[in-house]
């Protein structure tokens, strides 16, 4: 069926809540760099010059360090250098770094251009630099300088060899150069070593792509700068910018997560994670983030944070009360506040759709559910109305999924919500009932299949004691019903499902022929019309409609040769009244008086039922025009309804409900 109504489910958000949300790299807009460098490019120290063959032997035999430390040529004790916020590395010229365990391989030689290539990791221009070795006598012993040229000299030319061997991958020894980080030997290394690429220049080569819009490419040379340096949170950090401008929040929140393990106290990361929180809609981690021990959050984030907080608080109120238009109200609020990609608010609007019989509407509100992994990575997991964020996502749907007749999707997310939370006591019974009420489906289609449609109406009936607002489970019961002849019946749980579901075809189309079995043709052909728009292409619904239409046109001429003219006729004295009261058939008096609101509101139903019924007479009694008629039928109060049936009078009613008027004519007519 065709469903041009769209949902706003994301509001148009404040430029200003849009900047701040862009979560751009420090680079970027600050010029304040969002990095912490680790190491420096090459697996292996610098050389200073000309160094005693003493020291040399010394500096052979001595274990690599980091990629960001240097030897002492002087023989002075190391000193340790310290790590600024802003990634610079402090220290005497002469200082020593401490030796880190996991290195990043950083060069390669080849034997394909017959002399060894140094390939410099540490360039921060970009530039790399690949400097031949003057003599193929002359083999690297692990200090190089920064120029990339071998100072180590006088070396044996018997310990050369032409054997094509690549540092870090264990095959050559290459003295101290022969240190990886764990997964040294991968291809992505090697790339990042073949071109002289610092982690340093990939994260600003990255940025560089951010600015401009490139996020894919920005991804890709993170990517590239995290494989050199996988513990910089920094990177983790700029990362999560890119795949946040990508749209994708959930690894984002992945990222941000990583960046604050690597480093807990990292303000930037614990910022923009609480950001990530606040349009996911998890107040209670975003409070945690923005507000972490030593940290004074921005205030535009914790106004927001506040007032998002609100808008959940009274969602939480009208939901206990079953007031789904107060849900409503608020989650577009959240929803417009920034919490625009929150998969449990559409949810919470969705539900309170369902609750409110507009299951289309909470169809296309739930298919809209922002798509977004991060739950599994949440810790401690986001929750709304006590219950696991993603369960109660999947509740909702569920319920959706039964409410449409999609019985078998709608089992699976509850079994899954249910194994998400299994202590909560919402989704234990939402369970519980979606069983039953697919037990009770199943067993009354097996009864009707075989022709038992006494007992399959009951199974029908017990589904809708676990659900009384399926429509699916109405509309079945009504088939039955019709195989039975109970047509009055079949029509009552048409309108049923129809009241949960007003565009459920199979519901109008099982009323429509059982209005025809009722010789109400004129509330048939209306049904059949309103399918026809739906299903313009449908032969058999065209066929139908023709029927109906051609039985309107028959009777019509029918009732004309009767006496009956399809309107309601007025009567003001006392003999005209004893000549029709005489007619064949039903006849429907109505006593009433212009000056009386109820007599004014009821009338026009009368018409609707002259329509409806052509086979019954009704006319019109004004007592304030027909004193004797009044005084002969002792008329006291209005509107008051006489029913005669071929002369006899059979019913009287006093200001009866328009349903008890019309369950009053059926009868008698039937």
């Amino acid at each position: 069926m065709s469903h041009s109504r769209r949902l706003s489910l994301e509001p148009a958000i404040t430029g200003r809540f849009r900047d701040s949300l862009s979560l751009q790299t420090d680079d970027v807009i600050n010029n304040k760099p969002d990095f912490r460098e680790l190491d420096l490019g090459s697996p292996v120290s610098t050389l200073m010059p000309r160094v005693s063959s003493s020291s040399a032997s010394s500096a052979a035999a001595t274990p690599t360090s980091s990629s960001g430390s240097s030897g002492s040529a002087s023989g002075k004790p190391s000193v340790p250098t310290v790590k600024t916020h802003s990634g610079e590395i402090s220290g005497s010229p002469g200082s020593v770094m401490p030796p880190v365990k996991s290195l990043t391989p950083g060069h390669r030689r080849s034997s394909s251009t017959g002399k060894p290539l140094i390939f410099s990791g540490s360039s921060f221009s970009g530039a790399t630099s690949a400097v031949s070795s003057p003599s193929p006598a002359v083999l690297p012993a692990g200090n190089i300088c920064p120029s990339g040229r071998i100072s180590k000299t006088g070396m044996s030319a018997a310990r050369a060899t032409s054997r094509t061997e690549t540092l870090c991958t264990g095959t050559g020894n290459y003295g101290r150069g022969n240190v990886v980080r764990s997964g040294g030997g991968k291809q992505q290394n090697h790339s990042a070593a073949e071109n002289g690429e610092s982690s340093e220049e990939l994260k600003r080569l990255g940025n560089d792509m951010y600015r401009r819009g490139n996020f894919s490419e920005a991804l890709s040379l993170y990517d590239r700068a995290i494989s050199l340096s996988p513990e910089n949170a920094a990177f983790r950090s700029n990362r999560a910018a890119a795949l946040t401008a990508s749209g994708r929040l959930g690894e984002a929140v992945r990222e941000c997560l990583e960046a604050v393990r690597l480093d807990p106290s990292y303000s930037r990361a614990h910022q923009r994670l609480g950001s990530l929180y606040l349009r996911l809609g998890e107040a209670e981690n975003a409070r945690r983030h923005l507000c972490f021990s030593g940290q004074c959050p921005d205030q535009t984030d914790l106004q927001r944070l506040q007032t998002l907080e609100k808008h959940l608080r009274r969602c939480w109120e009208a939901r206990k009360i079953g007031d789904w238009r107060t849900v409503i109200k608020e989650t577009d609020a959240a929803i417009a506040n920034g919490a625009d990609s929150s998969p449990q608010l559409v949810a919470c609007k969705a539900e309170a759709l369902l609750r409110l019989n507009q299951i289309e509407d909470s169809d296309f509100c739930i298919s809209s559910v922002p798509r977004n992994d991060h739950f599994y990575h949440t810790r401690p997991q986001a929750k709304l109305f006590g219950m696991v964020a993603e369960a109660y996502v999947l509740c909702i749907q569920s319920q959706v999924d039964m409410a449409l007749g999609r019985f078998d999707t709608g089992v699976v997310k509850a079994e899954r919500a249910a194994m998400l939370d299994q202590t909560n006591p919402e989704l234990v019974s939402v369970l519980s009932n979606v069983k039953m009420v697919v037990k009770a489906r199943t067993r009354g289609n097996e009864l009707f299949s075989s022709g038992r449609y006494s007992e399959a109406s009951v199974a029908y009936g017990d589904g809708l004691t676990h659900d009384g607002s399926n429509s699916v489970l109405y509309c079945n019961r009504a088939a039955c019903w019709y195989k039975l002849g109970l047509w009055e019946k079949s029509v009552e749980d048409c309108n049923q499902a129809l009241k949960i579901h007003p565009s459920y075809i199979k519901a109008l189309l099982r009323r429509a022929a059982s209005y025809g079995k009722l010789g109400r043709w004129e509330d048939a052909v209306r049904d059949y019309e309103f399918v026809r728009r739906e299903l313009p292409g449908d032969s058999e619904v065209a066929e139908s409609l023709e029927r109906a239409k051609t039985a309107v046109m028959n009777r019509s001429q029918e009732s004309k040769s009767l006496g009956y003219n399809n309107q309601v006729e007025a009567v003001s004295t006392l003999d005209k009244f004893k000549n029709v009261v005489s007619l064949p058939g039903v006849s429907v008096f109505h006593f009433k008086s212009t000056s009386n609101r109820q007599c004014e509101e009821i009338s026009p139903f009368i018409n609707t039922l002259c329509l409806r019924y052509p086979l019954v007479h009704f006319f019109m009694v004004d007592v304030e025009e027909s004193s004797a008629l009044v005084k002969a039928e002792s008329i006291r109060k209005v509107p008051t309804f006489k029913m005669y049936k071929n002369g006899d009078k059979v019913k009287e009613m006093i200001c009866p409900s328009h349903q008890f008027l019309e369950d009053s004519i059926k009868h008698f007519l039937l």
